[in-house]
């Protein structure tokens, strides 16, 4: 794991032009290494989302790339800059190389297609050569590797269940066996015993098919669970970065420790939850310290007048690979 695939560096988002644009994205600096599960996790309009659809060039108008790079790693071949390839390059990469499940991806299928053309669509258009009759085979395989009957093929999005709807986009995700493989919160909308059932079987998948996944969600017990490293996001940066264990078991920031006492924990004994008070920043007037410092309780005078940077703490040497953006902890 040692290997990165994906190198995103000081990359910024804004939306809008001028001096009315905001910056939901700020200097955003994220590796992600070979085979492993790599977490996103913070509040809505924390940036986590807006900086994956940056990195990858899926954002909607006004949103647009204001700065950065974001750096593939192919198995063969010299790195490249997503940002600076051509539309035809970019669509060859997409699906081959790097595909994304998309938030709501369970009401993303098309209602009067069957699953067979849709799985095959993908298949046909990056891989023109082959014979209808391989398509449909690959298509199989497909819902087989994802745990759903073949003869579903026939079936079309309404006769399916919510969980198998999504597990069919995870299906389409791995139909061309990307090296990468993005998910915007794919569990949102599924009940717990569903959430675990899909985490269980992805991470199986990573393993047999070796592709590595930026997992995106506001659920940090989830993540803790089934990721390898986690990313804490809040006001469009990064503000923890370290081993899921090392997350888990002894946050730094005071933000990461309060998402992981919003959620009860999985294993041990019951524990109280404690939500965090206030509302995330405003974007378009955020703070000139700290941006979680107004709902911090352990505030003090740098946090309101300096940004901190995201170093090594000093505090923290010997406990692994990680980071945090915060005065508490001062750099190695």
């Amino acid at each position: 794991m040692s290997q990165p695939v994906l190198e995103i560096k000081g990359l910024s988002v804004e939306y809008g032009l001028g001096d009315k644009a905001v910056r939901a994205v700020s200097e955003v600096d994220l590796t992600l290494r070979r085979g492993e599960v790599l977490g996103l996790a913070g509040e809505s309009g924390s940036g986590k989302s807006t900086l994956v659809y940056g990195a990858t060039r899926l954002l909607a108008p006004p949103g647009v790339v204001a700065g950065g790079s974001v750096i593939y790693h192919p198995e063969a071949g010299e790195p490249f800059d997503v940002l600076r390839l051509t539309h035809a390059e970019l669509r060859a990469f997409r699906w081959d190389q790097l595909s994304i499940v998309f938030q709501g991806a369970m009401n993303s299928l098309n209602p009067v297609a069957t699953i067979a053309d849709q799985l095959t669509d993908v298949i046909k258009e990056h891989r023109p050569k082959g014979t209808k009759t391989e398509r449909m085979v690959r298509a199989a395989e497909l819902l087989s590797l994802v745990g759903i009957a073949r003869d579903r093929l026939s079936s079309y999005p309404h006769q399916l269940s919510g969980g198998m709807r999504q597990r069919v986009m995870i299906a389409m995700a791995l139909a061309l066996e990307p090296r990468v493989v993005i998910m915007d919160e794919p569990t949102t909308a599924l009940d717990v015993v569903m959430q675990r059932q899909i985490m269980r079987q992805l991470v199986k998948l990573k393993q047999r098919l070796g592709f590595s996944v930026i997992f995106i969600t506001h659920d940090l017990s989830l993540l803790a669970e089934f990721s390898d490293r986690i990313a804490i996001m809040y006001g469009g940066r990064i503000v923890e970065e370290a081993p899921s264990s090392a997350i888990y078991a002894d946050s730094l920031h005071p933000y990461s420790h309060g998402l992981l006492h919003s959620f009860p924990a999985l294993h041990g004994p019951r524990r109280g939850l404690a939500g965090i008070p206030g509302s995330p920043p405003d974007l378009r007037n955020m703070p000139a310290g700290c941006a979680f410092a107004p709902r911090c309780p352990k505030a003090f005078d740098p946090c309101e007048t300096d940004l901190p940077p995201l170093t090594r703490p000093a505090d923290a040497a010997g406990t692994g690979d990680r980071t945090v953006a915060c005065w508490l902890h001062p750099a190695a």
